[in-house]
C-alpha cells in the first residue's frame, strides 16, 4: 500500500506529542497542569450556548458553504465595530469551520503556476503543512527577538516567484503584535509582485497592551485575505466556526471549492456565531481573565529566571529558557507543569517555550507555587 509521500516526510505532529508526553506522565503518576495546547478551558458563555440549543430543530439539513446570510452580515458588522473597514457580506466572508481547516486548504485553491509559500517561523505548523499537501514550495521567514518577531521584508528577495506569505499576528507562539505600518507595505509588495497577503488573526481579541490591528486596515486591501474565528475570543474551540474575509475573486474560488469537501460550519452553530459575533461584554470577560492569568504566573516565572521574550497579546507566554527547549520542558513536566518547547515551532524557536495560559485560574495558582518552590 502507497500513502502520500508528504505524510512520510513529516514529522509527528508537535501537539500529538505533547499528548504522548502527558500520557507517559500519568503512567508515572504525574498529573500535570496542562500549559501545552491552546484550548481553553474557559466556559462558553451560556448565551452563546443557549442560542445553539434555541437552533436545533427536529431535523438538521447539510449547511451550505455560503454559510447564513445572518452569520455574514454579524461578521461585517462585528469588522466594522472593531476595525473600521467596510465589508461587503454577500462578497466578501465566507464561514469556514473555524480557522484552521480553511487555513489548511488555502493552498489547495489559489495555486497555480507560481508554487512558492511564504511561511513564518517560529510558527504554527498548519501553513507549511497546508502548503506541501497542495503541491507548494516552502520558503521560510525567521522572526526573530531582535526585530520584535516581525520579518525583515528588505531581507527576503523571491517576490517575483511568491503565491503566497502568511502572517499571524497576534503571534502564535511569541504573542507579538504588528503594526499597521508592515501591513501597508506587505501589501504594497503583494500588489507589485503578485501575490496574496494571508493574515491568520485568531488571536486579535486576546491584548493587554495595545489593541492590535487587522491586515484589513490597510488602504487597499485587493491582494489581503484575513482568517478569524471565534475559538479565542468566545472560548468556542469545539465549535468550530470562524470566517475568511477575501477580495471577489477569492471569495469566489473559495465559494466554489469548499461544496466539494463539505466544509461549513452546521446551522445551529452558525446561528450560535451570530450571537458571538454580536456581543463584546463577553469578550471583555475573557481578556480580564486571561490578564489575571499573566499577572499570576508571570512574577513566579520571572522569579525563577524565566524572562518574558515575547509580546503582552494572545493567551500565550513566550519564554526565555537557557538549555535547550525540549530538555526544559520535559524537566518542568517532571515538576508537574506541561509547556510546549520552542523548537515544535521551528528551528528558530530554540532557545525558548510556550506557555499557553488555558487552565484554570486555580491551576495557574498551583503552577505559580510550584514554580515558588524552584525547579
Amino acid at each position: 500500500m502507497q500513502l502520500s509521500p508528504i505524510l512520510a516526510q513529516l514529522e509527528q505532529y508537535p501537539f500529538a506529542r505533547l499528548d504522548a508526553w502527558r500520557s507517559e506522565a500519568r503512567r508515572r503518576g504525574i498529573e500535570p497542569i496542562d500549559f501545552g495546547v491552546g484550548d481553553p478551558r474557559e466556559a462558553t458563555p451560556p448565551f452563546i450556548r443557549e442560542a445553539l440549543v434555541a437552533a436545533l430543530g427536529e431535523r438538521s439539513s447539510y449547511p451550505r458553504a455560503a454559510g447564513l446570510p445572518e452569520l455574514r452580515e454579524a461578521i461585517a458588522s462585528w469588522l466594522a465595530l472593531r476595525f473600521g473597514v467596510e465589508i461587503d457580506a454577500t462578497v466578501e466572508i465566507v464561514p469556514t469551520l473555524g480557522s484552521k481547516e480553511a487555513i489548511f486548504s488555502f493552498a489547495q485553491i489559489v495555486l497555480g503556476e507560481r508554487r512558492l509559500v511564504a511561511v513564518p517561523e517560529p510558527a504554527y505548523p498548519v501553513y507549511e503543512r497546508g502548503a506541501l499537501f497542495a503541491g507548494g514550495e516552502i520558503v521560510t521567514v525567521p522572526l526573530s527577538e531582535r526585530n520584535g518577531w516581525l520579518p525583515d521584508l528588505d531581507r527576503f528577495a523571491a517576490w517575483d516567484e511568491l503565491a503566497l506569505f502568511w502572517t499571524c499576528y497576534p503571534n502564535n507562539p511569541t504573542g507579538a503584535c504588528a503594526p499597521l505600518s508592515f501591513y501597508e507595505e506587505l501589501a504594497e509588495r503583494a500588489r507589485e509582485h503578485g501575490f496574496l497577503l494571508c493574515s491568520d488573526e485568531a488571536y486579535s481579541e486576546l491584548w493587554f497592551g495595545e489593541r492590535p490591528q487587522s491586515a484589513l486596515e490597510v488602504a487597499e486591501r485587493s491582494h489581503v485575505v484575513v482568517f478569524n474565528t471565534l475559538s479565542k475570543r468566545s472560548s468556542m474551540t469545539g465549535y468550530r466556526s470562524g470566517f475568511v474575509c477575501a477580495p471577489r475573486q477569492v471569495a469566489d474560488a473559495l465559494r466554489a471549492f469548499r461544496p466539494t469537501i463539505g466544509t461549513a460550519p452546521q446551522e445551529f452553530v452558525q446561528r450560535a456565531s451570530v450571537a458571538a459575533w454580536s456581543d463584546e461584554a463577553h469578550v471583555e470577560t475573557v481578556r480580564a481573565a486571561y490578564r489575571r492569568k499573566r499577572e499570576t504566573l508571570l512574577p513566579a516565572l520571572e522569579a525563577r529566571g524565566l524572562r518574558s521574550a515575547g509580546g503582552d497579546a494572545t493567551f500565550f507566554l513566550w519564554l526565555a529558557v537557557e538549555e535547550p527547549s525540549e530538555p526544559f520542558a520535559r524537566r518542568l513536566l517532571e515538576r508537574g507543569i506541561l509547556v510546549a518547547p520552542g523548537s515544535f515551532f521551528g528551528p528558530a524557536g530554540e532557545g525558548y517555550v510556550r506557555m499557553a495560559l488555558v487552565p484554570t485560574q486555580r491551576d495557574c495558582e498551583r503552577a505559580a507555587a510550584i514554580l515558588a518552590e524552584g525547579l
